[in-house]
């Protein structure tokens, strides 16, 4: 594998570094899981926008730049080196917009990417249910044809940023007398529609990261269908691909929270060599950013040969998802007591940031299909075990 970059690529990360240098804010944005944080990272994105960095692997007609996956590695290496703020909006751009992108008609293109792009529309995730979690194929909310409509029913749950975006996409089942996988259909509904109630839960942190939304006979057209009718699981799971794969969770997220680590262990080192396996652990976490580095420009550069990512975004998800728990958790050893001080505490200083992390990491084995599921995924497609 060759990682020498082109010319072009030399400038294009030179031009995104002084952007990002000129234009990053000084202080930190307020949660955004908060009203408050939620506008001021709308209000970021749109200058990512503005400069043409939003989205730099969507083609310039729906508010991207044209740029390719390499572009993108360089582009979150430069973003994460500088401590930007977090993508706000990535249920639409990182997971619902290459789905638009394979499956959407070109109307739907026009309509819905260039205003994703912007953060104009900030979008939630509608997949889980009461009882359907992991299993999305246990979905029961449905979805009637009614004419030129569909009346949904039914309730998500665990919905990220619901309380304040202004669309969903999900599954919804809409022949009522399919079972599992089939009769779904996968649909993008407006927020503010008659019927829709949403109610807000409360994350570890006490931030209203999370809601549950209630559809009662809302009308959604069918021109918001995102492929054929029935054929929803298919799209979904192309989803899917891309929020267990390389976009959701980029290399260099990894990469900065090892920097950050081995500076945290060089600043508490006569305390915590106390303890030999804490070094250990420090040595691995950054060997295996580094490696998760390695291994996307190498799945990169096979998809610029024409390969698919397929089963085996279930083996990124499990790697990077436990990757980012183990650093979070040899973050806590390191700390003591100390780590827990809530990022707004007094005494906090920027040792709060690890708190949020190691809150946070707990749920990476969880979201985007449980890291179970994921085992039973890679050892039924890719290594072509029997079911029990």
């Amino acid at each position: 594998m060759d990682l020498t970059f082109t010319p072009r690529q030399q400038a294009f990360r030179a031009e995104v570094r002084a952007w990002l240098e000129a234009h990053v804010p000084r202080e930190r944005l307020a949660s955004y899981d908060t009203r408050e944080g939620f506008e001021q990272h709308r209000a970021w994105e749109r200058k990512l926008y503005e400069a043409r960095l939003s989205m730099v692997i969507w083609p310039e007609a729906l508010g991207g730049r044209g740029c390719d996956l390499i572009d993108w590695l360089i582009f979150e290496e430069e973003y994460w080196r500088v401590d930007a703020p977090l993508r706000v909006n990535q249920n639409g751009q990182l997971l619902l917009g290459p789905t638009l992108m394979e499956f959407g008609t070109d109307e739907q293109k026009k309509r819905f990417l260039p205003r994703m792009a912007s953060s104009e529309d900030m979008w939630a995730q509608g997949w889980s249910e009461p009882n359907a979690g992991s299993d999305m194929a246990a979905i029961r909310s449905k979805a009637i044809r009614d004419g030129d409509h569909y009346v949904i029913n039914g309730q998500k749950i665990w919905s990220t940023r619901a309380l304040f975006a202004d669309w969903t996409f999900g599954l919804f089942r809409s022949d009522p007398a399919s079972e599992r996988h089939h009769g779904l259909s996968y649909l993008l509904v407006p927020l503010d529609s008659p019927g829709i109630t949403i109610r807000p839960i409360k994350a570890l942190n006490g931030m209203e990261a999370f809601a549950e939304i209630f559809f009662d006979d809302v009308r959604v057209p069918v021109a918001n269908r995102l492929g054929d009718e029935g054929q929803g699981w298919h799209v979904a799971m192309a989803t899917a691909g891309f929020e267990r794969g390389l976009l959701l969770r980029s290399p260099a997220r990894f990469q900065r929270t090892a920097q950050r680590l081995v500076a945290l262990y060089r600043a508490h080192r006569a305390t915590a060599d106390r303890d030999p396996a804490i070094r250990d652990a420090v040595l691995r976490a950054w060997a295996d950013a580094e490696a998760y580095m390695l291994a996307s420009y190498h799945t990169v550069g096979r998809m610029a040969q024409g390969a698919k990512i397929g089963a085996e975004a279930s083996t990124n998800k499990i790697f990077w998802s436990e990757l980012d728990l183990s650093m979070h958790e040899t973050a806590m050893h390191i700390l003591g007591a100390r780590a827990e001080l809530l990022d707004h505490g007094k005494e906090a200083s920027d040792i709060g940031q690890w708190l949020e992390g190691f809150l946070f990491a707990q749920a990476g084995p969880i979201y985007a299909g449980t890291n179970e599921i994921q085992r039973n995924i890679i050892a039924e497609r890719l290594l072509g075990l029997p079911k029990s």
